[in-house]
C-alpha cells in the first residue's frame, strides 16, 4: 500500500503493510501532532516508536536526515521506515530497532516526539518519557500525542515539572520541556 500525503506543505509518499499502526492513511493524532510542532534548523529530533516513518521522515524533509533519528519494536516497521527514508530522499535518517530506550543509545535531543501506544497499560508511556526526559538537552523538549489526558498531564508534570496541554480534534498534544537535569519530583524532594 502507498500513501500519498502533503503534511505541512511537504508531499510525501510511505509504502505500507498490514500489521502496521495506521497502514492505509496517516492517523489524525500524527497529523495533530505535526501540525502542533515547529522546528528550528538546529534540532536534533528523535521520532520515538517510528513505524512507517511519517514523524521523523518529515522531521528529516525540514532540518536534514543526519539531524533525525528513528526508532521503533518492530523490525517490520523499521524495514518500512528505511524504505520511506529513500523513498523520501532523507536516505541518511538514523533508523533502528529498539524496545523503547533499550537497544538505543543516542542523546542530546532538542525534541522528542511520540504518538506512543495508549490502548495498553501505561508501560510504555511511562518507560517513554521518564528515559526521554534523560536523552534531552536541557532546553529540550518531548512531544506526545494522546486520546487521554490525565495519567499523562500527572506523569509529564511529575517528571518534567509541567506540560503544556494543547486538545485538538480528540487529540492531546502535551509539550513537556526539560528545565533541570532531574526529574521534577526529585529536585522538589531536595528543596
Amino acid at each position: 500500500m502507498t500513501i500519498d500525503v502533503t503534511i505541512q506543505g511537504i508531499p510525501l509518499a510511505f509504502q505500507t503493510q498490514p500489521g502496521l499502526f495506521s497502514p492505509n492513511g496517516i492517523d489524525l493524532g500524527t497529523l495533530s501532532l505535526l501540525a502542533s510542532t515547529r522546528f528550528t534548523s538546529d534540532e536534533k529530533v528523535l521520532d520515538l516508536g517510528c513505524g512507517y516513518g511519517p514523524i521523523g521522515i518529515y522531521a528529516a524533509k525540514l532540518l536534514g536526515a543526519e539531524r533525525v533519528h528513528m526508532i521503533d519494536s518492530d523490525p517490520d516497521a523499521v524495514r518500512c521506515a528505511k524504505h520511506n527514508a529513500q523513498l523520501n530522499g532523507v536516505a541518511g535518517v538514523h533508523i533502528q530497532v529498539s524496545d523503547g530506550f533499550r537497544d538505543f543509545h543516542a542523546t542530546g535531543f532538542t525534541k522528542i516526539l511520540c504518538n506512543p501506544p495508549y490502548h495498553t497499560d501505561f508501560s510504555v508511556a511511562k518507560h517513554f518519557i521518564e528515559k526521554g526526559f534523560n536523552r534531552l538537552l536541557l532546553g529540550g523538549a518531548m512531544w506526545l500525542v494522546t486520546k487521554r489526558d490525565k495519567w499523562y498531564r500527572n506523569k509529564l508534570s511529575a517528571v518534567f515539572g509541567g506540560t503544556r496541554v494543547t486538545p485538538l480534534h480528540t487529540y492531546f498534544i502535551f509539550e513537556a520541556i526539560k528545565k533541570s537535569p532531574t526529574y521534577a519530583s526529585v529536585a522538589s524532594k531536595r528543596h
